[in-house]
């Protein structure tokens, strides 16, 4: 199982998908594409554990975190 994790201020939300699943997935992939349009930057992980940016959504991905825009002040 796939899982989204959406940060925000109330903490995460979390959306398990299934990859094989057609439907499921054509759903996370619109997730994806209306939270980084909406100004939400997403990350999964490497191989190795490592962090990275990704503004194209991986049916492959274990995990994507979504976290929002930091603004500074």
């Amino acid at each position: 199982m796939a899982i989204q994790i959406i940060m925000d201020h109330n903490g995460d939300t979390r959306h398990s998908f299934d990859a094989n699943d057609e439907q499921a997935l054509l759903k996370a992939e619109r997730r994806f594409k209306a939270l980084t349009g909406s100004g939400f930057t997403a990350a999964t992980r490497t191989a190795s554990g490592e962090p990275v940016v990704t503004r194209t959504f991986d049916p492959a991905a274990e995990e994507t975190l979504f976290f929002p825009r930091l603004v500074g002040g």
